[in-house]
């Protein structure tokens, strides 16, 4: 069995008051995180409002307020997901890179977070974390570096310890500064400073991993 096969889901995040178990009431929540990620898209998170996601999601306020006492658990609930579906797609990039090649692996996560970057609503301004509410999930860094690690041990049929979960949460907090500052030079991203964001991440990781 691999390290992949023997990763346990995600558990739900702790803001989230209650978990879906119908069907209907998992279709409920998943309208209202998209509304969510457009309403932040169109008015930011500060004048973020449970109110104006219920009517964009068209379903009662009670409905929200069911799941989020109030819109910092909302966002908080949408950064989970959003660092849900990095894993699943990074995994889903890596089935197409040759085991071993830890370029490649890496390449796979830095290019998702890019894709997401430009595609994914709301995850401009509310990613895997809430800048403005650190405490709704303060260690957002930790949790994508867990993620990667793991995905990345398994892709190089590697042990998952200490030290090369340090390694992916240097390379993920460098990434994380280098990008903030690509991003705003350029709503997709300066190319240039993308560029030199990868050159880093290969440069660190072939003195980790070669």
């Amino acid at each position: 069995m691999s390290h992949r096969d023997r990763q346990k889901p995600p558990p739900p995040p702790k803001t989230l008051r209650r978990v879906p178990v119908q069907e209907r009431s998992a279709e409920r929540l998943s309208r209202i995180l998209d509304a969510c990620a457009e309403v932040l898209d169109e008015v930011g998170y500060e004048d973020l409002s449970t109110r104006a996601v219920a009517l964009r999601a068209g379903v009662p306020i009670g409905s929200v307020y069911r799941f989020f006492g109030n819109k910092r658990a909302m966002a908080d609930a949408l950064a989970h997901r959003n660092l849900d579906a990095y894993g699943e797609r990074v995994a889903a990039r890596m089935t197409g890179v040759e085991r071993g090649d830890w370029r490649g692996a890496v390449d796979a996560a830095f290019d998702e977070y890019l894709a997401m970057k430009r595609t994914v609503p709301g995850f401009g301004l509310v990613d895997f974390g809430i800048p403005s509410a650190p405490d709704a999930m303060p260690d957002a860094n930790s949790d994508v570096a867990e993620r990667v690690a793991g995905l990345l041990a398994a892709h190089l049929d590697r042990t998952l310890d200490e030290k090369l979960r340090r390694i992916v949460l240097v390379g993920v907090e460098a990434v994380d500064a280098v990008l903030q500052l690509a991003f705003r030079a350029d709503p997709s991203g300066d190319p240039a400073l993308i560029g030199e964001t990868r050159h880093l991440l290969h440069s660190y990781f072939a003195g980790a991993l070669d």
